[in-house]
């Protein structure tokens, strides 16, 4: 192997940096410095070379809707948290938002709304970032909080997490299972969609069941996008995606992120890092001879998941660059798989 296994920048589908202002358990200037423990801080960026991505904007459930030993057995089952309301999901996504604007006053990232200032950013010294919601809960029917999003630097947005909402259905954490779990969009979650056309902010389909997201795939007109998701002939959980819908997302010149949690990489669905990035590389092997070379990018769910500990947090990404390249991996395609997909998709999805 030669070169410098920090290079190129990756821009990532999906993290959960956010979360940590919004509870309390980091500031902006401590990102900026260093966190101790968490996947993500601007030091581990910088040498891991970690270009930044979609920072994610996620609304928690009540303490107690999940518990670890849940993913600890063969098979599991966890039920759908019960929806959120409205209003208090709306002022946690406001403090997200806030949180967000606080990163890019300490210096830690460059808030992003076209793909122009994306590529300026990674070429710098911060993070790029694209603001996203996960989980629309936020959002109530009539719509009207969405472009006062926008206007604050909203482009990307899950209607659902796995929760239900008056959008849509999520996909429960179940393993073995399919996607093909409850109904599909509400009439408010074709509303949605519809808006969100007009405005440009990409629609995320990751938590989507499979009725949701061929719904989606019959009303959108932009690339279908799942930031944050893998093969499902790979890993049999609900949240991964068949190879029917990757077929569908080719069709419509979307892509996919690889996801980094080990839940949805490993073939036994266990939440448990201790397994060689080989599998990650056949969740990738798997989405290419489908997806084809220019629709898969990663998603790494930093912040948010159990990662492979081969990788251990943003700083560990040259080691995922050194089993890419070991693959076979040539430079064209690692510019692909790092950056250059994901500005193609966004530059046919928003508006500027």
């Amino acid at each position: 192997m030669t070169g410098n296994l920090a290079e190129p920048k990756i821009f990532d589908g999906h993290n959960d940096l956010v979360l940590k202002l919004i509870t309390g358990k980091a500031t902006a200037a401590q990102v900026r410095d260093g966190l101790v423990g968490g996947h993500i801080d601007l030091p581990r960026a910088r040498a891991g070379g970690f270009g930044g991505g979609f920072f994610a904007i996620f609304v928690p459930s009540p303490a107690g809707a999940f518990r670890m030993e849940d993913f600890a057995n063969a098979s599991y089952d966890v039920p759908l948290p019960a929806p959120l309301d409205q209003g208090h999901a709306l002022k946690i996504t406001l403090e997200g938002v806030a949180a967000i604007e606080a990163l890019a006053a300490e210096g830690v990232i460059d808030l992003c709304t076209s793909v122009d200032q994306i590529e300026a950013a990674l070429a710098g010294d911060r993070m790029a970032a694209v603001m996203h919601i996960e989980g629309a809960e936020a959002i109530s029917a009539d719509l009207g909080a969405l472009e006062g999003l926008y206007a604050r630097g909203l482009r990307s947005l899950g209607p659902v997490w796995s929760r239900p909402t008056i959008f849509a259905e999520g996909v429960p954490f179940r393993f073995p299972a399919t996607p093909d779990i409850g109904g599909g969009l509400t009439a408010a979650g074709r509303a949605l969609v519809a808006e969100c056309n007009r405005l440009g902010i990409m629609l995320d389909l990751s938590h989507m069941n499979e009725k949701g997201f061929d719904d989606v795939a019959a009303l959108s007109d932009a690339p279908l996008v799942a930031t944050h998701s893998n093969a499902w002939e790979v890993c049999n959980t609900a949240r991964n995606l068949t190879d029917r819908q990757l077929r569908v997302i080719a069709d419509s010149d979307g892509m996919v992120g690889i996801n980094f949690a080990s839940s949805f990489l490993r073939p036994d669905g266990q939440m448990a890092g201790d397994f060689p990035l080989e599998v990650l590389l056949r969740h990738l092997d798997h989405l290419i001879g489908i997806l084809g070379e220019d629709r898969v990018g990663f998603g790494s769910d930093f912040d948010g998941a159990v990662v492979p500990d081969g990788i251990g947090d943003c700083a560990g990404l040259p080691a995922l660059r050194a089993a890419l390249t070991d693959h076979g991996v040539d430079a064209a395609l690692m510019k692909k798989l790092a950056s250059g997909n994901w500005m193609r998709v966004l530059r046919k999805t928003w508006k500027a």
